[in-house]
């Protein structure tokens, strides 16, 4: 996925010098034609890459390109994504077009969230839901076991490679795929977070992927309505004590963007209904205070909660700025939006550039209290339930 970068100076090798070439051709490319003469070139030596591992050399020209052409640095990053979510399989003299894909889901609670195995029956229960009102007629399906959590997501290009032709092939061949849960690292523990539902489809080379690309009456927006009505009630004894919200189903690298987009409003409204059932008071009680944190430049707000008679924080949120986003962009606007919907009537703003800092001690995240001053969120004690960061 798009990602910052941090900058590289070390020498790079051959192959991704070429990455950088190629990438920088079609960034200048005049017309379609010309590019599908770049892409052509860079679509092979990146498959050539993900196919021999080389995810050094993957980065390295990202890390290149972001430091000195921001263009081909995403026409980079585009295709380098695709390639790994996507690729062309031969089944029984035939070809198939496969496909990453990944349904997040979000999910709150006040106990811990599961990331877990996916039992045979409701994998394939999830695989004729998504197959009658997601994908396309002719697609054939298969299902990754688990229910991953950020944490056990693949972590690199070379990994997604891998997990696509595992999963592809086991499309093909009408198949589960059975993973090794070993490997796996921890999940870390959040009040909210996104799990995710990982598969991939083959298709005949050329035909359609999705539902809404081969129905006049179908759009993205009523096969989610038919998916959340039909898919989520198999979904619930995965996540149980949860709250959940179910996304569409999308081409790997695509749906976690989404996630990531869709996590931060669904976790600001989490933490509130979260405060509101622990305190045991309305959300008018609280109040909210938003500061900037700054690195070298602005990296995420973090909100911090808590009563409207006195500056005790009891809980945050931290709000990561994505993609383009940067000072000029109206977050803080975005964000007195949501909470204002939430109930919450006393928001503060900070002006001020909060340092990007965590304590010392435990590592978590401070936040603004109405002072301006970053502080740690303490749950009071009646409550019995720990402070968590909800992101």
């Amino acid at each position: 996925m798009k990602r910052n970068r941090l900058s590289s100076r070390k020498r790079i090798s051959a192959d991704a010098t070429e990455l950088g070439r190629l990438a920088t051709g079609l960034a200048e490319s005049g017309g379609k034609l010309e590019d599908l003469f770049w892409e052509k070139q860079l679509a092979e030596l990146i498959d050539k890459l993900l196919h021999d591992g080389a995810e050094d050399d993957l980065n390295a020209s990202l890390d290149r390109l972001f430091d000195s052409h921001a263009a081909a640095h995403d026409s980079l990053a585009d295709l380098i994504e695709s390639r790994a979510e996507s690729t062309i399989l031969t089944h029984q003299g035939q070809d198939y077009d496969i496909l990453l894909f990944n349904v997040p889901l979000l999910a709150w609670s006040r106990f811990s969230i599961p990331a877990v195995s996916i039992p045979k029956s409701t994998l394939q229960t999830l695989k004729v839901q998504l197959g009658a009102h997601v994908f396309s007629a002719d697609a054939k399906l298969a299902l990754a076991d688990y229910l991953y959590s950020p944490d056990q997501l693949p972590r690199s290009f070379v990994d997604t490679w891998q997990l696509m032709r595992d999963l592809g092939g086991a499309a093909l061949g009408q198949e589960a795929l059975k993973l090794d849960l070993s490997t796996l690292p921890e999940t870390n523990q959040f009040l909210s977070d996104t799990r995710y539902l990982i598969g991939a489809i083959a298709v005949p080379r050329g035909m359609p992927l999705f539902r809404w690309n081969e129905s006049k009456t179908v759009t993205r927006e009523t096969a989610l309505k038919e998916w959340v009505k039909q898919g989520g009630p198999s979904l619930e004894p995965l996540l149980t004590g949860c709250a959940f919200e179910t996304l569409l189903a999308d081409a790997y690298h695509a749906a976690c963007r989404t996630a990531d987009m869709a996590s931060r409003p669904y976790s600001l409204r989490a933490s509130v209904a979260f405060l509101q059932t622990t305190l045991g008071k309305p959300a008018e009680s609280l109040r909210a205070i938003i500061g900037g944190f700054h690195d070298k430049r602005l990296e995420e707000y973090r909100i911090g909660f808590g009563p409207r008679d006195s500056d005790a924080i009891y809980h945050g949120v931290i709000w990561p700025l994505l993609g383009a986003e940067d000072e000029t962009t109206d977050v803080v606007g975005e964000v007195e939006t949501l909470l204002r919907e939430s109930g919450i009537k006393e928001i503060v703003v900070h002006s001020q550039q909060f340092p990007f800092e965590f304590c010392d001690d435990c590592g978590a995240p401070l936040y603004p209290n109405v002072d301006g001053e970053p502080v740690h969120a303490e749950l009071p004690e009646q409550s019995n339930t720990p402070s968590q960061t909800l992101h």
